[in-house]
């Protein structure tokens, strides 16, 4: 077994903190433009049925009743729960376009409702959602697929979770974030102990197969004793997965943050601290350094899937499913059908427009060409296994690799000096103090960032 462990290097992480992308796609969002459109869209779902294989779904739903302030998501803030109601019914209309695209035999292998808060609409709009699901698209009956959604405590009534496993899903994200009732106030997501504990209850209760908790990092008035305290009781939970991600304060481009008191954060210095703890903290409970803020059980799909060199990254994280194409339903979801990406219209009355027409709301995506192609292979094996086989590579897309990427091969020397990587004859292989800086390492192979070095993004730590 491949060995899995984490290194901290302070000096290292200070010296390579800096924006990237987080690769969920390649190319990423900011390279997707509106000559691609629905006709674009439509041939490669053509060009998909061809070559079959299983599908995934993704649902945005994106209301939530309280807006927490550090959220960037896209979304509608809104008590009005009365306005879900001509939102769905736009989703099965699109849900019958999709569905007369794709052969009917395929069979949805991933399903996921993200947003937002897909637990704002009622009990009756799940269950109508999720038969119109069915009537369109193939899904499992014998719960072999993995059907997941995320989770708000807060909208969690005592029947909820029982309901979401009589429809179908197995798998739940639940949004945690943070015990500590005085980050809680200062990012307006007041959640008792009680109401997550009793989500969490429920679902191993009803037998979903799968849990996992979201924290986030980087909140006012965090410390490492606060968080290592929040931390102790998840673990007391004892979750199949968590997530620990980094708050990016981007207050002009996401509005609700500035709210947010910038003096109330944490300072660079104890949010690294705050996530050497972290790390250290659920590496000596057990659980695996997955990648990009993700760690989870030995023995959980996700774990599994990247010692056997299969798993695989997408809009929804890492995944089991490389060979799903990702059909996106919903304002401002993005598919991934065959060698594209496609995104839908971002505002609601957009949306509406195109959906009311008889249209797809698909407004903007990218064509892969050849170099993307490769380029994603690339980076897509670095950022979810940690290694890159160069004759897979090679094999795959018919390049010689050192001559191909000569020039980052040679970028790459300067990290395999700081102990990073190792670039031997036949593969890269990332070190231990290298995976956390594993968008770093992505970057050297992004044409786009080496061709224009002036788009934001996130920090990588």
């Amino acid at each position: 077994m491949k060995q899995q462990n984490i290194v901290f290097d302070l000096e290292l992480i200070k010296r390579y903190d800096k924006s990237g992308p987080r690769y969920t796609s390649y190319p990423t969002a900011v390279q997707f433009h509106d000559g691609f459109g629905v006709e674009e869209y439509k041939r490669h779902a053509a060009a998909s049925n061809a070559a079959g294989g299983p599908l995934s779904l993704y649902f945005h739903i994106p209301f939530c009743d309280t807006v927490c302030f550090y959220c960037g998501c896209n979304k509608v803030a809104t008590k009005d729960r009365s306005r879900a109601s001509p939102y769905l019914e736009r989703v099965h209309r699109e849900l019958e376009l999709q569905s007369a695209l794709f052969d009917s035999n395929r069979i949805v292998d991933q399903l996921h409702w993200g947003g937002g808060t897909p637990t704002f609409i009622s009990h009756d709009e799940m269950r109508a959602l999720m038969a119109r699901t069915r009537e369109c698209f193939k899904l499992h009956d014998d719960d072999t697929g993995e059907y997941s959604i995320e989770i708000d405590p807060r909208e969690v009534r005592t029947d909820t979770i029982a309901l979401l496993r009589e429809i179908g899903f197995n798998r739940m994200s639940l949004g945690l974030q943070d015990f500590e009732e005085k980050v809680q106030v200062a990012v307006n997501r007041i959640q008792s102990e009680q109401q997550t504990l009793g989500a969490l209850e429920a679902a191993r209760r009803e037998g979903f197969k799968s849990i996992s908790v979201d924290l986030i990092y980087g909140l006012p008035f965090q410390s490492v004793a606060s968080f290592s305290r929040t931390l102790d009781r998840v673990l007391e939970i004892d979750p199949d997965r968590m997530t620990v991600f980094n708050y990016a304060h981007l207050p002009e481009i996401f509005k609700p943050q500035r709210r947010i008191n910038e003096a109330d954060l944490p300072v660079p210095q104890v949010k690294l601290d705050i996530l050497q703890m972290s790390i250290e903290k659920l590496t000596s409970a057990g659980y695996v350094y997955i990648g990009m803020d993700h760690f989870a059980k030995p023995d959980d799909e996700l774990a599994v899937a990247q010692r056997e060199g299969t798993l695989y990254r997408n809009f929804q994280g890492y995944s089991t499913h490389a060979e799903c194409d990702l059909i996106g339903i919903g304002a401002t979801s993005i598919g991934m059908v065959g060698d594209s990406y496609g995104q839908n219209r971002k505002e609601l009355e957009e949306y509406y427009a195109a959906i009311d027409a008889g249209n797809l709301a698909i407004f903007r995506g990218v064509d892969l060409d050849k170099d993307d192609k490769l380029r994603r292979d690339v980076i897509t094996q670095l950022i979810c296994n940690f290694v890159l086989d160069k004759a897979a590579i090679e094999q795959l897309h018919g390049i010689t690799f050192n001559d191909y990427f000569a020039n980052e091969l040679k970028d790459l020397q300067g990290m395999e000096a700081d102990g990073l990587l190792q670039l031997e004859e036949g593969r890269i292989e990332v070190n231990p103090a290298g995976k956390l800086l594993i968008r770093n390492i992505c970057m050297v192979f992004d044409r786009y960032l080496r061709e224009k070095q002036n788009q934001r993004f996130s920090r990588v730590i």
